[in-house]
């Protein structure tokens, strides 16, 4: 006999969905040519720190640093599914140390993707 534990699901957003609205955006072509096996997005607010340009610096720039540190975290990490990581953006006055959340989890389809957020995001 089977049991139910949640009971019926009300609603649900999908991953795909949130990226066709924006609230993540997908960098899994970037993040493969940096050496990530899976999938690989960012919230909208890293997206808008990334894509923040002054000083001529580009997006793909910006985001290969993240991408970078990124791998860097995951080599010494102890968690990782779940990852804090620093990476210094510069183009503002001064330049500032930004603390990401990068966790591994399952997509639409249970597999396995990763997206990159403040801490303080879910």
């Amino acid at each position: 006999m089977e049991h139910e534990i949640f009971g019926e699901i009300i609603s649900s957003y999908s991953r795909a969905e949130a990226i066709e609205d924006g609230v993540l955006v997908d960098i899994s072509k970037l993040g493969k040519e940096a050496g990530f096996k899976f999938p690989v997005a960012v919230t909208s607010g890293v997206y808008g720190l990334i894509n923040y340009n002054k000083n001529g610096q580009s997006f793909d720039g910006r985001a290969w640093d993240v991408l970078s540190m990124l791998r860097f975290a995951i080599k010494t990490a102890k968690e990782p599914s779940r990852i804090i990581f620093k990476v210094l953006m510069v183009g503002g006055s001064p330049k500032k140390l930004h603390l990401l959340k990068a966790v591994c989890g399952p997509g639409d389809n249970h597999e396995p993707v990763i997206t990159i957020m403040f801490p303080e995001e879910d």
